[in-house]
């Protein structure tokens, strides 16, 4: 694992060993309170740990001061070009800026954000994108930005640029993003960043596109990452709700046993072999779990449940499993805690998988 240092956004602590956490942004019209209020309850009880807000203008500055209020998750704004806002956003009581330093064109107006910052203890997010280089990076990596390693180079010198501003004027609670839709380029800039600083990384893949295509473009990049010990924080960026974000990067890091809680279902991907229609199986056990997977997660527990068709791995997996189900050609086998139950008819496998599955919760809470 890499070792950075850790900045707190809010009750959050990022980096310095601190448990990798999960942000979102908000999708809404942050003048609608109402609405990004809502959103944010609902990313907050699937697991999101922060919550990015824009603030494009006074008006959403205000409505953020009147969200921040009532808002329960650690809220960060996301300011660009008028450094009043991020002003505002401070008085507000943000928990962290995503600033870019470089587009606050006055070092008078960048020295009085990091002031206010720095009396808040608030930590600013500097953000490097490939498709908003400075014109002076572009300019002299022109020739490279085609490969991964120039891209890589262009991203870190831009971020860098920024982060110099900040340490000038003695601030050093900063997190570090280096993003591009590329994947190779952005994990090459991620390396380079975590060899050269040791800055808490904020993780994505920028523009990544609607799912499938962008939650496999994202686990693949983030998930390359983390699995090198590359990483503080991340943010799945996805052209579809901001609760799909979440519940993609919740399971990045479930994949990589970087998060634990809820319930984590195995089920095969069916084939001529099963004895069972697996994919409605696993689908309504997935649904009627859904309370219960958002208890435990809250909990901090995890309960394994199999759905599997067939007697080649079907028994293994469902044993190993908290509970499980496995189809033959007898019919239905119910596992608890890797031991035969009873035999049930498929019409009443679910059924039996769900009840099993709640009584072993309580047991054990």
């Amino acid at each position: 694992m890499r070792g950075s240092r850790q900045v707190r956004v809010g009750g959050i602590a990022v980096g310095g060993g601190a448990p990798v956490s999960l942000q979102s942004m908000t999708k809404t019209d942050t003048r609608d309170v109402a609405g990004t209020l809502s959103q944010i309850r609902e990313l907050e009880q699937a697991g999101c740990d922060l919550v990015r807000v824009s603030v494009p203008d006074e008006e959403a500055a205000r409505a953020f001061a009147r969200i921040k209020a009532e808002a329960r998750v650690p809220l960060i704004a996301d300011i660009h070009f008028d450094h009043r806002l991020a002003l505002m956003a401070l008085d507000a009581g943000a928990d962290k800026l995503r600033l870019n330093p470089g587009n606050i064109r006055s070092p008078q107006h960048v020295r009085a954000v990091v002031a206010a910052a720095q009396a808040r203890g608030v930590p600013i997010r500097v953000g490097a994108n490939l498709g908003s280089l400075p014109p002076d990076v572009r300019a002299r990596r022109r020739a490279e930005l085609h490969t991964p390693d120039g891209a890589a180079q262009a991203l870190f010198e831009a971020a860098m640029e920024h982060v110099r501003l900040l340490e000038d004027l003695d601030f050093v609670d900063i997190v570090l993003s280096l993003k591009a839709f590329d994947v190779p380029a952005t994990i090459a800039a991620y390396r380079l960043a975590a060899r050269e600083t040791d800055y808490p990384l904020h993780l994505g893949i920028t523009e990544a596109g609607p799912p499938p295509a962008g939650a496999v473009r994202s686990a693949v990049g983030i998930g390359a990452l983390l699995a090198e010990g590359i990483g503080d924080t991340i943010r799945v960026s996805l052209t579809a709700p901001a609760l799909d974000e979440v519940l993609v990067g919740r399971e990045i890091l479930r994949a990589l046993e970087l998060r634990r809680g809820g319930v984590a279902l195995v089920s095969c991907p069916t084939c001529s072999r099963c004895n069972m229609d697996v994919q409605d199986a696993a689908l309504r056990v997935e649904r009627e779990l859904q309370g219960l997977d958002e208890r435990l997660r809250r909990e901090g527990r995890e309960l394994r449940v199999a759905v599997m068709g067939c007697a080649v791995n079907g028994p293994g997996e469902a044993r190993d499993a908290d509970v499980g189900m496995a189809a033959d050609a007898g019919g239905i086998v119910l596992f608890s805690k890797g031991e035969v139950v009873r035999r049930v008819q498929p019409d009443q496998a679910v059924e039996a998988v769900v009840a099993e599955a709640l009584r072993l919760a309580e047991e054990s809470a």
